[in-house]
């Protein structure tokens, strides 16, 4: 009975940014990059932009590197709360933000768009909703796969942005409160 009443009191109090969440986007997370035990999702937002490439060379081969992200995140109004960007790094839009590391990915469609990720937050700034996040999962992506031509010696260090949507969800840890 008190766990029960643990578990009410810290949904009471992630209610604000429960609210935000996508309802009814049940999408099955591939194992690889499940979120570990003790951790639950509290926001989910639609990211709308670009993957940036840099021409670059690597032991004589021609490649386009990924080198950030730079999308707006939208709420499921189709408001923007915030931005994704180079570190990574997601900022919601009162100013607070995180840093994450990538820690697996999976390729759902190879052919046509990016990995779905599992991000390790290693970084905090300002307070909620993005101070609690300790994982983030990217999925539903479309497009932001590099570029299949361009790169060559005449194009060395040239960027090109190509667009990719995302959703990302935002975990944070289960809190057990004691008396």
């Amino acid at each position: 009975m008190i766990k029960k009443i643990k578990k009410i009191i810290l949904l009471a109090a992630m209610l604000p940014y429960i609210s935000h969440a996508c309802p009814g986007t049940a999408v099955q997370i591939p194992e690889q990059i499940k979120v570990p035990d003790g951790h639950t999702a509290f926001l989910t937002v639609h990211a709308k932009g670009d993957q940036i490439y840099q021409c670059t060379v690597n032991q004589g081969s021609y490649l386009w590197q990924i080198q950030a992200p730079d999308a707006r995140l939208f709420d499921n109004q189709g408001q923007i709360v915030g931005k994704h960007f180079k570190g990574p790094v997601w900022e919601y839009k009162e100013g607070s933000r995180v840093q994450g590391k990538i820690m697996a990915k999976a390729d759902m469609a190879p052919s046509s768009a990016i990995t779905w990720l599992l991000v390790k937050v290693v970084g905090h700034k300002g307070d909620s909703p993005f101070a609690k996040t300790s994982f983030i999962n990217r999925i539903n992506t479309q497009g932001g796969l590099p570029p299949v031509s361009g790169c060559d010696a005449n194009h060395l260090g040239g960027e090109r942005r190509v667009a990719y949507t995302a959703d990302y969800v935002f975990y944070s840890r289960i809190i057990e409160l004691t008396n």
